[in-house]
């Protein structure tokens, strides 16, 4: 089973005072290395101790020295946006995400092409965000601009990963697509990962002029 993807990266949003935590720089990029085939999956023929997430998915590999070359806005960091996923940090500032009784705040686009309400159970390669980097993504982004979804999520759990899909193919598997898998899929150990996804459980639409409103009140002077 695969997972849909909704949205666009807020990554993409092209203010060169403001660079998302979760965008990658030029100087970040690493060559992929050799994937093999290996028991019921891949792996890298020089595969190192930390180059697979807890649930043994293996991942792209990238470099980590933010701030230094270009941001790249439209490319995500693979380790930065599995990081705030996990810990619920903004994908903007890489501080907490903006967390109340009514739930954490996320923020999604939509498909123009597609458009239709988030349903319980969707599922997005976006970190949650804090109030007022959400205010900024908002202005700053075009795709969000033209359509984008404020979400207060109670529930919410990770589901699987997004990234480059292998088929056997001999020693050398062979790459044959993009596609979102969950954890269960057996096809999980044919993806070269590149984002953690997050399947939102129970929520609410918010506003987000009303969500500023509120955070500028309980804000400290």
């Amino acid at each position: 089973m695969t997972l849909p993807e909704g949205g666009l990266p807020i990554g993409a949003f092209p203010r060169p005072d403001v660079v998302p935590y979760i965008a990658c720089w030029s100087s970040e990029h690493r060559p992929t290395g050799m994937v093999i085939a290996k028991g019921r999956g891949i792996a890298y023929a020089d595969e190192g101790p930390y180059e697979r997430d807890d649930m043994g998915v293996l991942w792209k590999r990238i470099g980590i020295s933010p701030g230094k070359g270009r941001p790249e806005f439209g490319k995500v960091h693979f380790l930065r946006q599995r990081r705030a996923m996990r810990k619920l940090l903004c994908q903007v500032c890489g501080g907490p995400s903006d967390r109340t009784r009514e739930g954490t705040l996320w923020l999604v686009g939509e498909d123009p092409s597609d458009p239709g309400p988030w349903k319980p159970g969707d599922v997005t390669g976006h970190p949650p965000l804090c109030v007022p980097c959400a205010v900024t993504a908002v202005r700053a982004c075009p795709h969000l601009r033209k359509r984008y979804v404020a979400l207060r999520v109670r529930s919410f759990a990770v589901a699987g990963a997004h990234g480059a899909l292998y088929r056997p193919h001999g020693l050398f598997p062979m790459a044959y697509g993009a596609a979102s898998v969950t954890y269960e899929d057996r096809q999980i150990d044919w993806i070269l990962a590149g984002q953690l996804m997050m399947e939102l459980q129970e929520f609410t639409v918010a506003d987000l002029d009303t969500e500023h409103a509120a955070y500028l009140r309980r804000a400290p002077l």
